[in-house]
């Protein structure tokens, strides 16, 4: 079964966060996540999950790049203060990405930076029992100047690190932009992918609004052994309530 979480960041943003959440719980989600913490009132995120008794999936775990050696000390320190948030809000998962490109430092350099820093990080991950995952961006329309974008390279690094507790954010809008090839790469990897992010291809709407044929992508994910979250971080181009109850939909369909 495909369970759907709801990036709160995304949708329904003229209502106050609590009510956000309510009405994502409301549509049929499982879940919700957003990006960073510390712009957040905690103390009322942790009262809106009590009173609704809905979990959080996923939120942004670091910001500092992880292609710099030098920074390893940073994203430690951010990822120890993430995982205190995750324990009071009960999160599965913290979010990573690459950061951008060293211009001094060779492509090697940096992939192998990504890899010492992850695997300084997966001991944590492991005694807090929530996973970290690392998500490729596309360069093409959004993130110009990010190093990590290609999955490939991505589960290079993951089987690099080699944790049960660091795997990858395989965001299916970004990598279709960047290599398309969705399904079959699903299939071949999914013992490395620890969530997953979607949206439809261009403009980051809703499925159904491009090129992206997300029933079958969500059959093919129902047809593997994968049991995390599937979450929605699109930008409703339609009626949001529409476009949610129709992934919704499509993931019972699965």
């Amino acid at each position: 079964m495909i369970r759907i979480s709801v990036c709160v960041e995304t949708v329904f943003k003229e209502l106050p966060i609590a009510e956000r959440i309510a009405k994502v719980k409301a549509l049929g989600a499982d879940a919700f996540e957003f990006w960073v913490w510390n712009n957040k009132d905690l103390e009322e995120l942790e009262r809106t999950q009590e009173e609704l008794r809905f979990p959080l999936a996923a939120m942004v775990g670091a910001k500092t790049p992880l292609t710099d050696p030098a920074a390893h000390g940073q994203v430690l320190e951010d990822i120890e203060r993430s995982l205190e948030v995750a324990k009071k809000l009960k999160s599965r998962s913290l979010i990573v990405t690459s950061g951008a490109e060293q211009p001094d430092a060779s492509r090697q350099d940096q992939h192998d930076s990504i890899v010492q820093v992850l695997k300084k990080a997966a001991p944590l991950m492991e005694r807090a029992g929530v996973t970290l995952v690392l998500e490729p961006l596309n360069v093409a329309v959004n993130h110009k100047g990010t190093y990590l974008y290609s999955s490939h390279e991505g589960f290079d690094i993951l089987r690099s690190v080699n944790s049960p507790r660091v795997k990858m954010l395989y965001d299916i809008y970004h990598q279709q932009i960047t290599e398309g090839n969705i399904i079959a790469t699903i299939r071949d990897n999914i013992d490395w992918i620890g969530h997953f992010h979607l949206a439809d291809v261009p403009g980051r709407h809703e499925p159904g609004t491009g090129e992206l044929n997300y029933q079958n992508i969500f059959t093919a994910i129902g047809q593997t052994r994968y049991q995390e979250y599937v979450g929605c971080e699109f930008i409703p181009q339609g009626d949001p309530e529409q476009a949610l109850g129709n992934v919704v939909e499509m993931a019972k369909n699965a």
